[in-house]
């Protein structure tokens, strides 16, 4: 079940590409690049070697250097968006240097970044728990994780108009201009069963994080989730 749901997650991903980045300014109404920016200036990446995993067509990433990451590795599974992300990071190289990989099986040893960061990754995890774990792993003790994704809104009021933009638009959205009415009816269900705020932030803290909080952004249909791996500081 989760090899099929990675696959699924994978093909999927190498369809959408070519409007993968406008679908996300229109879904989000242009909001999502200031959501990457508040994700990065969380992690306060000045100095920091950092793993942007499921870094996708590279934006996350960028944000982490022009915010003063020393370098950045960007991880995905998915080829053609490592591709994209390579058409647009090739000039900072090696700032900034991609690899293709799982989330669930990083190929990092233990402690080796400063920052781990990612960007509506979560939801398309097979096994999220082992995702968080992996974080971890790769974390130098003391270090941050960043985790900026879709959440349930705590808003009842705001439920009542974000439920059915989310469900029933965008996947008329994404036939329209993505021309894959399937990836984005997917990408909204992904959100149905997935844990809300404060649950993720207990997953969080199981994983081996500590000090986890989150903040909520676009109305409390994102949220920012941090956290610090127990341990001494690596500064």
């Amino acid at each position: 079940m989760n090899a099929d749901k990675a696959a699924l997650v994978r093909a999927m991903f190498a369809r959408i590409v070519p409007r993968y980045d406008l679908m996300n300014s229109l879904m989000t109404g242009g909001m999502d690049r200031r959501w990457r920016q508040v994700a990065a200036r969380t992690c306060e990446p000045r100095g920091t070697v950092a793993l942007d995993i499921a870094t996708g067509t590279g934006e996350l990433a960028l944000e982490m250097v022009r915010q003063g990451a020393r370098r950045v590795v960007g991880l995905d599974f998915c080829g053609p968006m490592l591709e994209q992300a390579a058409r647009k990071t090739a000039h900072l190289y090696p700032a900034v240097r991609l690899v293709a990989g799982d989330a669930l099986a990083l190929p990092f040893p233990d402690a080796s970044f400063d920052r781990v960061t990612n960007g509506f990754l979560l939801r398309n995890l097979a096994d999220l728990p082992r995702g968080l774990k992996e974080m971890a792993r790769v974390l130098k003790p003391g270090g941050r994780v960043v985790c900026l994704e879709i959440t349930h809104p705590p808003s009842r009021l705001f439920r009542t108009l974000f439920v059915p933009f989310f469900y029933r638009f965008i996947p008329v959205l994404g036939a329209a201009v993505a021309g894959d009415p399937q990836a984005y009816s997917y990408l909204p269900n992904s959100l149905t069963h997935f844990p809300d705020a404060p649950r993720l932030s207990e997953m969080m803290r199981q994983a081996g994080f500590a000090q986890v909080s989150y903040r909520f952004l676009g109305f409390g249909a994102v949220a920012v989730h941090v956290g610090i791996k127990n341990g001494m500081d690596w500064r």
